[in-house]
């Protein structure tokens, strides 16, 4: 008796075009996921750990803020470099080196006991995130057909992420119940198997042919992302108006200016500068800063007022926010059917909408919160918000050319970490700007500033997308067969 295996997915110049994955596909896509949930872990996990880390290691507040801004430095200011990198040298073995980096850095955080040290892994941490965030979402969207079958890739994938952080929450209070060592332990040995799972299921591939390597854009735009994202972080304690923070700004834009003088007149440049006029992608990266950046703020407002203010305990706030990551989770199941039902406009739209009602609903709470009746129907509204998340990728990379995916990836990743660190800087400015506190009361009147700015944000952003469906006349879904061939993407008229 002989046996056969499953057929091979269809496929169009390698690209998976079915809905319908053998086991190997869907391996292949559960251990990108995995990867990128422990990105989105590592990112809040590490924030219900810094009482713990700073009693522990004797650290200042502002030495444990650079636990988390030492995180987002090398994450944010890296990406761009991280998408082309993949592009140009192979995205597999991107992906694998970067892995191996998270991994070993994450090891070496939870073996040391000097802060600096501490601080330089999560450097290291970000610095490989930014390779591998990027990279895996590329080759998602190169390995998956546009249309049905990278829709359903995408809302799995991008799930995961949004879950990762959600759930990071929970897994921090679990954690530090035991010891805040074991917050930065956690991720290793599943980061060891996921690289032994990438290094089985990656499909190889080779190094962009016609690829040159623009040294000297690469080095202009990650000192401009590396100096803007370390003069937002630095910016409330430096303060807003001091010499530095307005020195460093005046430099970002400089470095920024040099960039595109680069990047308009070398041969291979890092970033095509004609990606930037794709309307979908722009929109999408418009969309993920109203939506990261209006739920961070929030969420470090209900942080510091049920923790600092009420006394709960880390695991009471994980479980009261934990809707929100239930949701998202639940949203893998349909997020790609809505899409194909009524396009990623009206669902980013939407979904934006309903996230800052919840924002503007959650202003009724007081100092004895009511969780049935105040908390958690605010809570699930934002929720709601996120079932748009999959959409917003999906929005960005298509009708992007598979030599570009991991620069289109770079672009929305960057856009994910440097816009909500714009927003959370205000905010913190917002709520610390007032005279000191003393009352439960007093707290809760100089957060509602935050909260309605956070409202405001995730309404700015819902507006814009709303805008996008009246100029593009979006009448019909933009992906709702199984031809993989996307149609022409309208693009912004140079000035």
């Amino acid at each position: 008796m002989t046996t056969t295996s499953p057929p091979a997915p269809p496929t169009l110049g390698g690209a998976i075009t079915t809905t319908g994955w053998s086991l190997r596909v869907w391996a292949m896509l559960i251990t990108l996921c995995i990867v990128l949930f422990l990105d989105g872990l590592d990112v809040s996990m590490i924030g219900v750990a810094l009482p713990s880390i700073g009693a522990e290691l004797d650290l200042s507040t502002s030495s444990l803020q650079w636990l988390i801004s030492g995180y987002i430095l090398g994450y944010g200011g890296l990406l761009l470099l991280g998408g082309r990198t993949a592009d140009l040298l192979g995205r597999r073995r991107v992906f694998l080196i970067a892995l191996a980096v998270f991994a070993i850095a994450s090891l070496a955080g939870g073996l040391v006991s000097s802060g600096p040290l501490l601080i330089l892994t999560r450097f290291i941490k970000g610095l490989a995130a930014a390779f591998t965030a990027p990279t895996g979402l590329s080759i998602i969207t190169t390995n998956f057909a546009e249309g049905p079958a990278r829709n359903k890739a995408l809302s799995i994938y991008t799930v995961f992420g949004a879950g990762g952080y959600s759930f990071g929450l929970v897994f921090g209070g679990l954690m530090t119940g035991v010891g805040w060592r074991w917050t930065f332990l956690l991720p290793v040995p599943i980061a060891l198997a996921a690289l032994v799972a990438a290094y089985l299921l990656l499909p190889k591939d080779k190094p962009a042919e016609d690829g040159g390597h623009d040294l000297l854009g690469a080095a202009f735009s990650t000192s401009a992302m590396l100096l803007l994202v370390y003069t937002v972080v630095s910016a409330p304690e430096a303060g807003w108006t001091s010499a530095r923070t307005v020195l460093s700004f005046v430099g970002t834009a400089a470095l920024l200016a040099a960039f595109v003088a680069t990047e308009a007149r070398v041969k291979h440049p890092l970033i095509r500068l004609g990606i930037l006029r794709k309307v979908s992608l722009v929109r999408a990266s418009l969309a993920i800063v109203a939506m990261g950046g209006s739920y961070f703020s929030f969420q470090f407002i209900a942080t510091l007022f049920f923790q600092d203010t009420l006394g709960w305990s880390p695991l009471e706030l994980a479980l009261a926010l934990l809707p929100v990551g239930l949701m998202v989770t639940a949203s893998a199941f349909f997020s790609d059917r809505l899409v194909e039902r009524f396009g990623t406009g009206p669902v980013i739209a939407v979904t934006l909408s309903v996230m800052a009602i919840g924002y503007f609903a959650f202003l009724r709470i007081d100092t004895a919160p009511s969780y049935l009746a105040v908390i958690l129907p605010a809570v699930l509204l934002i929720g709601i918000g996120w079932i748009g998340f999959p959409a917003v990728n999906i929005q960005a990379t298509s009708g992007i050319d598979d030599h570009e995916q991991g620069l289109a990836a770079g672009v929305l990743q960057t856009s994910m970490q440097v816009g909500p660190a714009l927003v959370l800087a205000v905010t913190t400015a917002m709520i610390t700007s007032g005279s000191p506190v003393t009352t439960p009361t007093e707290a809760l009147d100089a957060f509602r500033p935050g909260l309605v700015f956070a409202g405001a944000v995730a309404a700015a952003g819902a507006l814009v997308a709303i805008l996008g469906l009246a100029l593009t006349r979006e009448s019909a879904p933009e992906v709702v067969t199984d031809d993989p061939t996307p149609e022409p993407e309208p693009v912004l008229e140079a000035a």
